[in-house]
Formats: C-alpha cells, sequence, structure tokens
C-alpha cells in the first residue's frame, strides 16, 4: 500500500509549494512512484506537480466534488503509487468562506484530510520569529482534535542560530511532543517560483523548469531527513484504495466514440483531469489541437473544448494565426457543440484588450471585447445554473465549479447570458453567452459536480448539427 502525506500551510505564501515540489522530487528521484494531488480548484498547480512527479496530479474539492466523486477520483489515481503527496490549499483551515460563516470547512485542506484520513504535515513560515512560531504550532495542533498533525516543517529559516532558537521552542512546550518537527528548511532566495496575476507561473512557461525542481529537491533534502520522514508515514489504508460502491456515472447508455477537440498550448492550459475523464467515460475522443501553433483544426471533429488559460497573454499570436480563427468561426457557424470556459470564452470573443491597452482581434463567434483590467474582477466558488437548454443540458442544468479573472466583458447587448451564477456568500450574477450551439462564460465547471452535463455534452457531439440551429453570423454586432 502506498504510503500518503498532505502538506498544508498556515497560510497562503508560506512556501508550501515549493516544500511540496521539492519534496515531490526528492521522492521520484529515488526511483519511487509519486502520485500528486492539489487540494482546491487551481489548475497551475497540477501542472507543475506533474512535471515534479512524473505523473498526472488530479485536483480534490470537498465542495465543487461530491464524496463519493472525490474519493473515486483518489483511488484511481493512488493505486499502484509508492507515496501519495496531496498539496493543500490556501491556510490549513480555509475553505469556501466568502462571508458565509465562520465555522464552515468545505472546500478546506482540514476537510479533504478528514474526508480521505490522511496525515498532515504543516508548513510554517518561521522568518521574524522565533518562540513564537511554537506557539502558532500549537495553536493549529489544537485547533480541531479531529485532525492530528503529523508534524511541522518549519521554513525559512535565517541561521543555524535561528534554528537553534525554533527548536527549543518547540521541544519545551509539552503539548507538542506528539507534534514533531519534520525538518527546518533555509531561507533561498530566488528559488522560488515566479507569480503572475493568477497565481504561479505555469509549467509551460517557466524556463529551465527541470534544472528549478531539481534545486528544490536539493534544497528539500537539506532539511529534511527524507528518508526517516518517508519511513514514519503510514500507509494508506486498503480501504481508501478499494473501487467506489456508489462511483457516480451519467446514466443511460455509453454514446458511441465522438471527437471532441480540446485546445491545449500555453494559451490554454487550465483543465481538470476528471472533466476529461468524464467526457472519455461517456464516448468521447479528446483530440488536442493547439490555437497558436496549428494552422487549423484536425479533421472530423464533433464538438470543441475550450477551456482557460492566459490567451492575454498571447493575444498576440493568437491574433496572428488568423487560419486557425477562421477554423473556430467555421465550425462555430456550423452547428457543431462549442464548450469555452474563461480564456477559451475570451478567445470566441470579437477582440481582446490586453493590459497594455493593445486591442487584437479574435474569433468573432461572441461579439464582446474582453479588457483586462487591473484589478481582479472576480475570484471564488460558484455553483451555476443553466438559463437555457444547450450541449450542457436542458435548462435549469446544475453545475458546481469557481470563477477567477481580471477582464471584463463588453459587449454590444446581454439578452443571452449561460448561467445564473450563485457565490458563496448567496450573491447572484449572470455570466457568458448561450447562443445555440454555443456555450461559454467565465465560469470553470467540474463535472463531477453533475457527470450529466458531460454525458450531455458527448450527445450533442454525436447527434452533430442535424436538427440544431447554427450561430447565426449577423448576431456578430
Amino acid at each position: 500500500m502506498p504510503k500518503a502525506l498532505v502538506l498544508a500551510g498556515t497560510r497562503s505564501g508560506c512556501g508550501k509549494t515549493s516544500v511540496a515540489l521539492g519534496l515531490m522530487r526528492a521522492l521520484a528521484r529515488r526511483g519511487l512512484r509519486v502520485q500528486p494531488f492539489k487540494a482546491g480548484p487551481d489548475f497551475i498547480d497540477p501542472g507543475l506537480h506533474a512535471a515534479a512527479a512524473g505523473r498526472d496530479s488530479h485536483n480534490l474539492d470537498t465542495w465543487m466534488m461530491p464524496p463519493d466523486a472525490l474519493r473515486s477520483c483518489f483511488a484511481r489515481a493512488a493505486a499502484g503509487a509508492d507515496v501519495v503527496l496531496v498539496e493543500g490549499v490556501m491556510g490549513l483551515f480555509d475553505g469556501r468562506g466568502g462571508g458565509r460563516t465562520g465555522d464552515d470547512e468545505e472546500g478546506s485542506t482540514a476537510h479533504l484530510a478528514k474526508l480521505l484520513g490522511l496525515p498532515v504535515a504543516l508548513v510554517l513560515d518561521a522568518s521574524s520569529q522565533a518562540r513564537s512560531a511554537a506557539a502558532v504550532a500549537l495553536g493549529f495542533a489544537s485547533f480541531d482534535p479531529q485532525l492530528p498533525l503529523a508534524g511541522v516543517l518549519l521554513n525559512r529559516i535565517a541561521s543555524p542560530r535561528h534554528e537553534t532558537l525554533l527548536r527549543q521552542a518547540l521541544a519545551t512546550l509539552a503539548p507538542l511532543a506528539d507534534v514533531p518537527l519534520l525538518g527546518c528548511l533555509p531561507r533561498a532566495e530566488g528559488l522560488g517560483l515566479a507569480s503572475r496575476h493568477l497565481g504561479l507561473v505555469t509549467a509551460d512557461d517557466i524556463t529551465e523548469l527541470d534544472a528549478r525542481l531539481e534545486a528544490l529537491a536539493d534544497w528539500v533534502e537539506q532539511g529534511v531527513d527524507v528518508p526517516a520522514l518517508l519511513s514514519a508515514l503510514p500507509e494508506l489504508d486498503a480501504a481508501r484504495l478499494a473501487p467506489p460502491a456508489a462511483e457516480q456515472v451519467a446514466s443511460g447508455k455509453r454514446c458511441g466514440t465522438v471527437r471532441i477537440g480540446l485546445a491545449r498550448d500555453r494559451a490554454f492550459c487550465f483543465t481538470y483531469a476528471e472533466n476529461l475523464r468524464l467526457l472519455e467515460q461517456a464516448g468521447a475522443e479528446i483530440v488536442p489541437f493547439s490555437p497558436l501553433a496549428d494552422a487549423a483544426l484536425p479533421d472530423g471533429l464533433h464538438g470543441l473544448y475550450l477551456p482557460g488559460g492566459y490567451p492575454e497573454l498571447a493575444a498576440s499570436a493568437l491574433a496572428a494565426n488568423t487560419t486557425m480563427l477562421a477554423s473556430v468561426r467555421a465550425f462555430c457557424d456550423s452547428g457543431q457543440p462549442v464548450w469555452a470556459e474563461c480564456g477559451g470564452f475570451m478567445y470566441l470573443q470579437r477582440a481582446l484588450v490586453d493590459a497594455e491597452g493593445r486591442e487584437h482581434a479574435l474569433c468573432g463567434v461572441l461579439p464582446g471585447r474582453a479588457v483586462m483590467r487591473a484589478r481582479r474582477a472576480a475570484l471564488g466558488y460558484r455553483q451555476a445554473q443553466t438559463l437555457a437548454p444547450g450541449p450542457l443540458g436542458p435548462a435549469g442544468t446544475t453545475l458546481r465549479g469557481h470563477e477567477f479573472h481580471y477582464s471584463e466583458l463588453e459587449q454590444p447587448h446581454a439578452d443571452n447570458a449561460a448561467f445564473t451564477l450563485t457565490a458563496s456568500d448567496g450573491n447572484t450574477t449572470r455570466d457568458g453567452a448561450a447562443t445555440h450551439n454555443v456555450i461559454g462564460g467565465y465560469f470553470h465547471a467540474h463535472l463531477s459536480s453533475n457527470p450529466d452535463a458531460a454525458r450531455a455534452f458527448v450527445e450533442a457531439c454525436a447527434s452533430g448539427a442535424r436538427g440544431r440551429r447554427p450561430l447565426d453570423p449577423r448576431q456578430r454586432a
């Protein structure tokens, strides 16, 4: 049975991603099969995990995913691994929040660890602290008695003297006797990964990524006795890896194989692995293509899935690829189903205005302009309900997911919204556009929240343009 550990943090920015990547690579280069996971809805960290561990990383989110679907995803991916490492999200106890109640743990790393029965190591930024770090560790250790900590990893240690003070402080607190100090990681300026407006830079955009991961592994080995840590971890209960008794699947027969084009390159890289699995389970063959590099869509497609990413950072190149823009326009006009999320939704617009105010002509399938703003436009979990029948199912189809973007849509008319979005605080907004065969918006859906939507999309693709009304090009104002 594999061993497992959750790497959580006291807060965002404490260094848990660097620790997670370094530990994944340190274990992988020992020849161990390391299965990474990411708590929460983040798209960027899983790509970095895959580069560090050599295996695809999967998101585990206790609000977006029903418990059975989450356990099923975990069991499938963890089977056959030697070590399972889960990187947490935000602080250990921070979850859905958003103004609901202060005692809501949905979406938190702690909630996930308890649901899966996994031990937790706490990454604590000890910079500018000595004895106070022990008080912070004590608070986290005692906050939730149902979640015992496996230990503490102190990060950003300034000097050998600083490390001595911290070790003494933790050793003198009797209540921490059962929370061992797992390691002391030295301050390493320049070792961390660069950030941009949606979080860390993606794996595709980091130069010499492998060398950076090797340096992170060396740094972890410098401050942590990795063999001792691995030896101390418990093995997963076999029941955690058993086939789920009630995995959520869509009802009815599986569709015949249909080809769904998936935009995938450095501009469109925000895709949940579980979404693709559910589409494949419903009968889809996923056919990747690059809106940046390819001249046209692949042949023989029955549908398009345009996920999110960073189109604003590649707007000039996207606009310059006029043959691909024409190919996407023609596909949308054909009446075949098209599903676009966030960056993909921006790509379908008439134009994108980047952060410097430059306007780039894009597909023109939809009449709006996506305009980048200096401040974040939206962030948080969303429950979506479709406003009209379409490729994702009948009107009223409900999905869970999240929204995170810095652009805002300027459009000449807004009478064809795709979704009503309900935020964690109960506020509702309208999002996106639904026009016959095309549905899209800023909303990122996790299909495990409603697998019937995956089947509906594949069925719509299988039925083709027959009986469907294609997008009217005259609506491109």
